[in-house]
Formats: C-alpha cells, sequence, structure tokens
C-alpha cells in the first residue's frame, strides 16, 4: 500500500523555533542579572522604554545563548587553526543586529554589550553602528542621494567590508568613522578605534543585505558574511510609523531646539507641519527602505525579536536550520 505524502502546506517547514516571552525567560537557567535599573534606563534610546523584566526574560536568556555560541566558535576556530598548522590567536566574535529605522537596535546593542561584558571572563565587547560608513552628505547631495539616505546605495560598502575583514584578522587599532545625528552627517577626520576585541556587535539597518553580483565579477563578501550570530528586530509596520513619529515630536521638544542641529528648523514649524514632514519621511524614505531593503532579510537573521506597541518583545524566534 502506498504511503501517502501530506500536501506541502501541511508541513512545518519553518526554519525557527518559536517561544514566547515566558518560554524564553525559562531559558535564563542561572544566569546572573548583572544590570541594575538605572543602567537599564541609561542604556534606553529615546523612545524606547526597556523594563527590568524585559532584560530578565529575554536579554540574559539571550546572553547565556551567545556564550554557548562564542565557546563553541571559538572550539572551531582553534580547531581549524590547529589543522592548517596557524597560530592559535583568537577571533573576534561578531554580531549583527538589523532591523528598521525606530525599533529600538541600538538599546538591544547597548544592552547586549553590557551584559556580555560582564560575563566571569570579562571579554571585551565593542559596538559600532553602520552609520559612519554613510557617505558624506557632500557625496550624497552630488549624487542626489540625500533621500536615499539608510538605503544599500547611500554607504561605503568597500569601506565597512575592509574594516570588518580588518576586525576578522585580528588586526589591532582598527578605525571606524564616527557619524553624527546631531549634524547628521558623518564627522570629518573623527573616527572610532576597535582593537582586538572579544566580541564586536555591529548594529544597522542593512547589515544582512546580499546583492547580486555580476557574473564575471570576482566574488566580493558580503557585510553579513563576517557575523558569526545575526539579531533582527521586527515590528509591525503601522507601530513602527507611530514610533517613529513619536520619536519625531520629542526630538522638535529637545535635540532639535538646539540652532546647531541639523534639524533645528523643524523645531520653529507648528506642530501641524511637523507631523506632516514627519510623515513624508516615513512614508517616502523610510518605509520604503523597509519594504525593499530591510525586511526581506529577516529570514537571514539567526534570532527575530518580535516587539509589540509598547516596545516589549513579545516573541523570539531561534533558527533551527
Amino acid at each position: 500500500m502506498q504511503k501517502e505524502i501530506a500536501p506541502v502546506q501541511e508541513l512545518d517547514l519553518s526554519p525557527y523555533s518559536v517561544f514566547t516571552e515566558s518560554e524564553w525567560a525559562s531559558l535564563r537557567a542561572d544566569t546572573p542579572m548583572t544590570l541594575r535599573l538605572q543602567e537599564i534606563k541609561d542604556l534606553q534610546s529615546l523612545n524606547d522604554y526597556v523594563s527590568i523584566e524585559q532584560v530578565k526574560n529575554i536579554y540574559l536568556p539571550l546572553s547565556r545563548l551567545l556564550a554557548y555560541y562564542v565557546e563553541a566558535s571559538q572550539s572551531l576556530q582553534f580547531a581549524t587553526k590547529r589543522f592548517l598548522g596557524m597560530k592559535l590567536d583568537r577571533t573576534p566574535f561578531i554580531i549583527g543586529i538589523a532591523g528598521s529605522v525606530s525599533v529600538g537596535k541600538s538599546t538591544t546593542a547597548r544592552l547586549l554589550q553590557a551584559l556580555l561584558s560582564r560575563w566571569p571572563a570579562s571579554p571585551k565587547v565593542d559596538l559600532i553602528t553602520t552609520d559612519g560608513f554613510l557617505y558624506p552628505n557632500s557625496i550624497l547631495e552630488a549624487e542626489g542621494l540625500m533621500r536615499r539616505k539608510g538605503f544599500p546605495e547611500s554607504y561605503d560598502r568597500s569601506a565597512l567590508l575592509k574594516f570588518l575583514t580588518d576586525i576578522k584578522g585580528g588586526e589591532g587599532d582598527v578605525r571606524a568613522p564616527i557619524y553624527s545625528h546631531f549634524f547628521y552627517d558623518v564627522m570629518p577626520g573623527q573616527h572610532v578605534a576597535v582593537d582586538q576585541p572579544d566580541i564586536l556587535i555591529v548594529e544597522g539597518l542593512n547589515v544582512l543585505q546580499t546583492s547580486h553580483q555580476p557574473k564575471a565579477a570576482k566574488a566580493v563578501p558580503f557585510v553579513s558574511d563576517f557575523f558569526d550570530f545575526s539579531i533582527y528586530i521586527d515590528a509591525e509596520e503601522q507601530v513602527l510609523q507611530r514610533w517613529y513619529l513619536e520619536r519625531f515630536m520629542r526630538l522638535r521638544e529637545t535635540a532639535f531646539r538646539d540652532p546647531g542641529s541639523y534639524f533645528h528648523k523643524f523645531s520653529t514649524i507648528s506642530n501641524d507641519k511637523a507631523q506632516e514632514i514627519a510623515k513624508d519621511l516615513w512614508q517616502n524614505i523610510n518605509l520604503e527602505n523597509l519594504r525593499q531593503n530591510i525586511l526581506p532579510t529577516r529570514p537571514r537573521a539567526d534570532l527575530i525579536l518580535t516587539k509589540g506597541t509598547d516596545h516589549s518583545i513579545e516573541k523570539v524566534a531561534l533558527r533551527k536550520i
């Protein structure tokens, strides 16, 4: 008798194991809580609240998981180098964090940096954002790309790939450009030095993106090829829009009021006009970038953190294959 084959649509083909907050929290085991409430508050971005319960339930289990990944990665590196007869130096473990504007990438990156650096071994954990690898405004303006800032073509991809190659190669004092959100531009002559960290966190909009390569061209790596673990922070589009508009309006009352700010002009207009401008920036720039370039990279992440309307992480999806 021939065995009946289940239709494809009935099979569970998801490459992820999905956990609720309570299910994920149970995986914390004995991972100690090393952050105080005030420290958590200091690590939050504007308009991105994180409770101490979320740190315990989401970030501590994640820290425990990453400890296993780092240990396994180092063992594999040593085995490979031993086979090749190479010096057994440690290679930095790189974590990539991707997601939309306003989803909370910076808060997650800073929380992870703080937690990972307080492991018993006291590893050196550095953090960079890919904003520093945006082309300067002078170049973007000359190329007509100012309203494409944050899109893949607005980044100096060669410089970013060279930076990551040097980090993975164990180079010391590798420098990354500094971006100022106050001036809305890369700061000329200013850099942050990354000197042989144990762990490097790379946060940015499009860090998981791949691109098509010409058939005859020499193979060029993707940014994500350098990652040992990748995280995508997710939320519904309408939620992201609300967070973006709320942050924009809060900045009008704070940073934008400084005459030196690139966005100072937005602090002097009416609330209605400011809302109109913010909606245009979201719908015609950030939402377009999300749909075209950022969201399609979500399935490439090792871990997906899905947020609800109050910024709390409601679901965790861990890649199983």
